[in-house]
């Protein structure tokens, strides 16, 4: 194709995001010329609400009322897909578009964390690509950072805060002493929440993410269900308290690294050091850290959500298409990303518990004696002062496996001393 020849967009989707790359591509139409060395246009559209006023002009655009159609179109070079979900249209307007060879940019990271080996697959069979930046940590470039920047480094972990609401319930709960049913209520009076809201503070939407970030990094098929998942419902005021007492905030924290026993992947709350970066980090603000065996250690912080940063990190990738950059959907060809042995915890470390225990003698001994069996050591055990029949106590554990920890938790929940579930936090080593 003429560098002189534009790039003809076909945006499904005219929600926040959707509407915000039309805002991009109207007011800085030279800019990306420019940039791009030939004109990025939108031809076509497609969205449910065509009467709906999104605060920017649609003249010009071809409508679809169908987004599979759109895809298809003979003006359509790239198509956008901003809708999301893992089934449904978005799935069938993707493929509909890699049958025709069409390249896809796209912002749904369900979508890529379920069927990303298959779409990647696809794509290369009829020689398209796939963009999806907008996908992880919004406006921050870090799948850019991964295929490009970094790839001349063994990646050794990457983690991160990847959802912003989680971040803001969590720094709002230390910050205001207010408990986090009403930080969620806040945050769904906002617009903070998704339509399900166990997507953001059960871990699910960062888990997403950090399936594909672990994909690249790794050179291994997305691998989703393999993801440990543990959300941020249970963290309650005391846990923050006493956290910050140690020295730590408790974060909604993604790890994935490759370890001797395979591909650890987990997304669960944690203690992390409160003055490291990620410990920092405030409201609803991103951060990802990648860590390699040349570059060492690179910190990425920005927003992670917003009309602004996501668009501008859709119009990244749709830049990199308009200049001929073409890059494997993980970084390498889709054939030779490898099936990963999942790894549960791979790696040991001490461990923050919380039980709360009938107050009757013998009570803290009994459970000192089960971590011990498990092969447990304690670090230190304090019991709460309390105004009812159930007596919080804290324990700090040296390092330790996560499953002979949970083992060791479930003989405790079993146990006639225990009154609450217990919540156990990873300390992570930053």
């Amino acid at each position: 194709m003429s560098e002189n020849t534009p790039l003809r967009l076909g945006i499904a989707g005219l929600g926040t995001v959707g509407t915000g790359v039309v805002k991009i591509i109207r007011q800085q139409a030279a800019l990306l010329s420019a940039r791009a060395g030939r004109d990025v246009v939108i031809t076509a559209v497609s969205a449910r609400d065509q009467s709906r006023d999104r605060g920017v002009s649609l003249t010009g655009y071809a409508w679809e009322t169908d987004a599979v159609a759109l895809a298809k179109r003979d003006d359509v070079d790239v198509f956008v897909e901003l809708i999301g979900g893992d089934t449904g249209v978005a799935k069938d307007a993707v493929e509909a578009a890699l049958a025709l060879g069409k390249d896809v940019v796209t912002a749904n990271k369900a979508l890529l964390a379920h069927h990303g080996q298959s779409l990647a697959e696809m794509a290369e069979n009829n020689g398209s690509v796939i963009r999806y930046e907008a996908a992880v940590a919004g406006g921050i470039p870090v799948i850019k950072s991964l295929l490009e920047g970094l790839a001349g480094n063994e990646i050794t972990r990457v983690m991160g805060v990847m959802n912003g609401t989680c971040n803001y319930i969590l720094t709002n709960m230390e910050k205001s002493g207010r408990g986090y049913n009403a930080l969620f209520d806040e945050c769904a009076e906002l617009g903070y929440l998704e339509a399900d809201p166990n997507l953001d503070v059960g871990g699910i939407d960062a888990g997403h993410k950090l399936a594909l970030l672990a994909s690249i990094a790794f050179g291994t098929q997305v691998d989703f269900d393999a993801v440990e998942l543990e959300g941020i419902q249970r963290i309650e005021l005391q846990d923050i308290k006493h956290a910050a007492e140690m020295g730590f905030r408790i974060k909604l924290l993604g790890v994935t690294q490759m370890t001797g026993r395979g591909l650890e992947q987990r997304m669960t709350p944690c203690l992390v050091p409160a003055e490291s970066p990620l410990g920092q980090l405030e409201g609803g603000t991103n951060m990802v850290v990648i860590e390699g065996n040349h570059v060492e250690q690179v910190v990425l912080r920005g927003p992670g959500a917003g009309m602004g940063p996501t668009a501008s990190a859709v119009m990244g990738d749709v830049m990199d298409i308009a200049r001929g950059i073409r890059i494997p959907t993980f970084g390498v060809p889709a054939a030779k990303l490898q099936k990963a042995t999942s790894a549960k915890a791979a790696s040991p470390a001490p461990f923050y518990l919380r039980v709360g225990l009938h107050d009757k003698p013998g009570a803290m001994a009994k459970i000192a004696t089960i971590l011990g069996e498990a092969g447990i050591s304690i670090d230190r055990m304090r019991q709460l002062s309390h105004a009812d029949e159930t007596a919080p106590v804290l324990i700090v554990t040296h390092k330790c496996m996560r499953q002979s920890l949970d083992e060791a938790l479930h003989t405790i929940a079993q146990s006639k001393v225990v009154a609450t579930a217990p919540v156990a936090l990873r300390i992570e080593n930053l």
